[in-house]
């Protein structure tokens, strides 16, 4: 399934190494992914860095957000075929999908550090690689599941077959909404808007609610730098978190189902 960065050739893996046909080769790290980022910056300055992507595996492990893990591997249940997830994080979903005997999995990101962890959490051929320019032969996975990232429509519609399935999610409305009400005077509601696609068509939209009690001061903080609005919070606001030893919030999904034409 997967294709040189450098001339789009498909890769072979020859035990610990990826070669194409027109002899570009991408060594396989001891956790066992692959780096296919085409770029001239140093691998950890790209996405994630070290501190984030433990923390995120560290949240995520906790189960606090178990029950949208649950829904997606509900919804891949009866799957069978190949599966991408793009922007794949620490593997937290993907190895979970992974699961699954009958699904194929593939995961990448951005971030190195980010993939090395979720190749050690298995269930999957995990890659790094940039979402403008997925190393993934054309028409070549049945699947895609995608998460809270940029929306990149002209690469996910090439990766999948015709009548292929991609499932993307964004927040729902009261998302987290304890917590921002606890750091805005005037809290807001997120607009729960899908992507909007030409070549993909949306055939189902669901959503997934649940109420959590965030139990440490680490945990409120894990959450806080995963979000968006992480980046866009004044000091004073940020200052509300301090002493605050448990959090209890709404999580709430959109699942979004798109699918290919034929």
């Amino acid at each position: 399934m997967l294709i040189c960065p450098v001339c789009g050739h498909m890769l072979t893996r020859f035990e610990r190494v990826y070669r194409c046909e027109s002899g570009h080769a991408f060594d396989q790290a001891k956790e066992g992914y692959v780096n296919l980022l085409r770029t001239s910056k140093p691998g950890d300055a790209m996405g994630d860095d070290k501190h984030s992507a433990r923390s995120r595996r560290d949240f995520l492990n906790r189960g606090y957000f178990a029950p949208l893990r649950d829904a997606l591997t509900a919804k891949f249940a009866d799957a069978q075929g190949s599966l991408l997830d793009i922007c794949c994080g620490e593997g937290y979903y993907t190895a979970a999908l992974g699961e699954n005997p009958n699904l194929t999995v593939y995961g990448f990101d951005l971030s190195r550090e980010m993939v090395r962890l979720a190749a050690k959490r298995g269930h999957g051929t995990y890659f790094v690689a940039n979402m403008a320019a997925i190393p993934v032969q054309s028409g070549s996975m049945d699947y895609a599941a995608h998460l809270f990232a940029p929306f990149h429509e002209p690469e996910f519609a090439r990766v999948l077959r015709p009548g292929g399935q991609l499932i993307t999610v964004v927040p729902g409305a009261r998302h987290l909404f304890g917590l921002k009400a606890l750091l805005y005077d005037t809290p807001y509601l997120n607009d729960e808007q899908l992507p909007e696609t030409t070549s993909l068509r949306l055939v189902r939209r669901e959503k997934v609610t649940a109420r959590i009690t965030l139990e440490t001061p680490a945990d409120i903080e894990a959450v806080f730098r995963m979000t968006p609005y992480y980046f866009h919070t004044s000091a004073r606001d940020r200052a509300k978190l301090e002493g605050v030893e448990q959090l209890e919030t709404e999580i709430e999904f959109v699942l979004g189902t798109y699918e290919k034409g034929d």
